[in-house]
């Protein structure tokens, strides 16, 4: 089923391009509008000195005289409508036309300004000592103007596009940068779907990404050895359970080939192996269902004790001696009991099928923690051979793989601290209390 939904270059794209055409707006409508005033106050400023140089040179006959020659200042554009205006609004001379009322406005001894005829203009009075007589009317084409604003707009304009251009580049380039690592984890969860538990996210740079990215390596990792772990616990399951299967069998099936013997013995041998293969499946299945079993306090007296009592008896009827030793004052230690038993078990077990000689089982302090040690006489380990190693040819191979993988599981280690004569340490590690 394919996810619905926007995607995520998109998104990033739509989002990124919509802010930055909405800033530039609202940045731009308030600069458009200032553009136009400032340069329409400018354009009237220039006009207003242009129309005082002008009412300065203008002779005081100018006014009662239409045909003076009127003389225009060096420094005025040669763009400007210059005309000069009775107090009632008629041009007496000059360009402008024939009736302004802006001309008109100046009767009061003020400069004015407004668009008129197409022209910005601005009218300023003539001083005299008559008062004033005459108005100078200064004008320039109002379309000049709104070119230049025009022109000013479309560069603002262009500025924009070009703003919002560069930002769709950098959202394109951001969404991608965004969307690419996401788009590596979804196929590494794929991969991770489909049973391939080495998989590797490369990295991108981005904080969260990566942490995703190692979060999901790092279930890989674990999803991985669990499965291996179950898939070899199964195997060695079953085959301790087989192996403790195949002892009663034989031994029933022994008692049974001796004609007129007594039975009970072999019986009663058979229910007490019986009882410690349900012992044993009993604790296996627990362990294989309980992933993370709440903490327990081990009891070395107690679990040392029932060693004793399950394989003293065993080793009697082979005449060896078994001897447990237990240092006082050990730390606490938490573990889950059945798995400690099944190890020790598979180790007194070894002794049993491939020793020789007194078997010894010693618990001491090691600092942090405890070690169990369990020892015989026997030849050992062949050199060049490592004893943990899961082989069908070598039974005791598979029972020690499974008390490693025990080990493992309880935050411990099991190690072959020597060869010859064999003696397997299994390391606890201590609880601080």
């Amino acid at each position: 089923m394919t996810a619905q939904g926007v995607p995520l270059r998109r998104r990033v794209l739509v989002v990124i391009v919509s802010v930055t055409a909405l800033a530039v707006a609202l940045f731009l409508v308030p600069l458009a509008i200032a553009v136009n005033i400032l340069y329409r106050d400018q354009t009237v400023a220039a006009l207003q000195r242009d129309a005082a140089w002008v009412a300065t040179a203008v002779p005081d006959e100018a006014a009662r005289d239409a045909g003076a020659a009127l003389k225009l200042p060096a420094r005025l554009s040669g763009e400007l409508a210059v005309g000069g205006y009775a107090v009632d609004g008629t041009r007496l001379f000059g360009e402008g036309p024939a009736r302004s009322p802006l001309a008109a406005s100046s009767r009061d001894g003020h400069v004015h300004d407004m668009v008129e005829n197409g022209f910005l203009a601005v009218s300023a009075p003539v001083p005299s000592d008559e008062g004033t007589a005459l108005v100078i009317r200064v004008a320039t084409p109002n379309e000049q103007i709104d070119n230049r604003i025009h022109q000013a707009w479309l560069l603002m304009g262009g500025l924009a596009l070009l703003v919002i251009a560069l930002a769709a580049g950098a959202a394109v380039r951001q969404s991608t940068r965004l969307a690419a690592p996401l788009e590596r984890l979804t196929t590494a969860a794929q991969a991770l779907g489909g049973g391939d538990f080495s998989i590797r996210a490369a990295r991108s740079g981005l904080r969260e990404a990566d942490q995703a990215a190692q979060a999901l390596e790092a279930t890989a990792r674990r999803l991985g050895d669990v499965l291996a772990r179950e898939r070899a616990f199964s195997a060695d399951v079953s085959h301790q359970l087989r192996t403790g299967l195949t002892g009663l069998l034989l031994g029933l099936e022994s008692a049974l080939s001796r004609p007129g013997a007594d039975l009970t013995p072999a019986v009663q041998a058979a229910l007490a192996r019986g009882e410690r293969l349900q012992e044993v499946l009993d604790d296996l299945v627990r362990l294989s269902r309980d992933s993370h079993p709440p903490a327990e306090r081990l009891d070395v007296d107690e679990l040392m004790e029932e060693i004793r009592q399950e394989w003293h008896g065993q080793l009697a009827r082979q005449s060896r001696r078994l001897t447990i030793t237990v240092e006082p004052a050990l730390p606490p230690v938490t573990a889950q009991p059945a798995a400690v038993r099944q190890v020790v078990r598979v180790l007194l077990d070894n002794a049993l099928r491939h020793g020789q000689g007194e078997v010894a089982v010693t618990v001491s302090d090691v600092g942090p923690g405890i070690a169990v040690e369990v020892s015989d006489h026997g030849p050992g380990v062949p050199p060049d051979s490592d004893p943990f190693i899961r082989s069908s040819g070598h039974s005791h191979g598979i029972g020690l793989a499974l008390a490693r993988s025990l080990a493992e599981a309880e935050g411990g280690r099991l190690v072959l601290s020597r060869a010859r004569p064999p003696l397997f340490s299994l390391l606890l590690p201590g609880h601080d209390t």
